[in-house]
């Protein structure tokens, strides 16, 4: 029988399996249905996806993942931290400042130690955002942008402002996130023909100006704990509307996230990164 090891990590309760592939091998034909396969609450091991931590020749270390329907996504806030946490904390690189490739792009991750000495909290530089239909993707005017423009679904008008983060967000503010029907309205938004790629979806309560309440819909893992990528989105959306300050406390399910961005036009996001167990998987 068939197996690997793995590392089960979440960051703010958005959970992925990790694999070290510096010592495990996988196919490639078989990594969207083994995500699929691992991610399972009943017959896996349950997870909102898996992320593959291995070499790289433009970075330190290559990230890939795989949402928990099997496809491949672009870029994982959450991840990044967890990836950033497991390389530095099992050994693999005595950096605390690290490069990681990604779909979306090369990305750096700040390591904070805590006084046991290990990975405490990660600061990761997630570039700046991309606003352009062309860049989301979207459909329409190439270089136009989103913002607050009013679009219907299921029958309901939605202030949408759309965000690149390396993958694509639309960002809605509601007077109330926890009212909201994220499990219906969500997927209507995700499988939306303007969006040829679909795309995340967060549905934002501000609180003040530098603090909010944040309900996502993931992309292929639908509702999650936490989305990095997407509390960066959703503090880009605010400054763009004009809601929200540079600096901003993200509540997510999972916990919080600090976001900021600064005058260089990057976006910084800080938060925690936690190991749940170690495994062998059998297939």
């Amino acid at each position: 029988m068939a197996q690997f090891k793995f590392t089960k990590m979440h960051g703010l309760g958005n959970t992925y399996i990790y694999v070290n592939l510096f010592e495990e091998t996988l196919q490639e034909a078989e990594l969207a249905s083994l995500a699929v396969q691992v991610s399972n609450v009943n017959t896996g091991i349950g997870s909102d996806g898996m992320i593959l931590i291995g070499p790289s020749d433009k970075a330190d270390f290559r990230m890939r993942v795989f949402n928990n329907d099997g496809s491949e996504a672009k870029n994982c806030g959450n991840g990044l931290r967890c990836v950033a946490k497991y390389v530095y904390d099992r050994g693999l690189t005595d950096k605390r400042n690290i490069q990681i490739e990604t779909l979306g792009g090369n990305v750096e991750a700040q390591i904070h130690l805590g006084t046991d000495g290990k990975t405490e909290s990660v600061t990761v530089d997630m570039g700046m955002p991309r606003l352009t239909k062309q860049e989301i993707p979207m459909l329409g005017n190439p270089d136009s942008k989103t913002i607050e423009e009013t679009f219907t679904f299921h029958g309901m008008p939605f202030a949408v402002t759309a965000v690149s983060m390396g993958n694509p967000h639309a960002v809605i503010f509601v007077d109330d996130a926890d009212a909201v029907d994220v499990e219906r309205i969500g997927p209507v938004i995700e499988f939306d023909e303007r969006f040829p790629e679909r795309v995340n979806v967060e549905f934002i309560e501000v609180v003040s100006r530098n603090e909010i309440i944040f309900r996502v819909w993931e992309r292929g893992s639908g509702i999650t704990q936490a989305c990095g990528t997407g509390a960066c989105a959703a503090v880009v959306a605010g400054v763009l509307t004009e809601k929200t300050d540079c600096n901003v406390l993200v509540h997510l399910l999972g916990g919080d996230l600090q976001i900021e961005w600064r005058e260089d036009g990057r976006i910084y996001m800080t938060g925690p990164a936690n190991f749940i167990c170690d495994g062998i998987f059998y297939r």
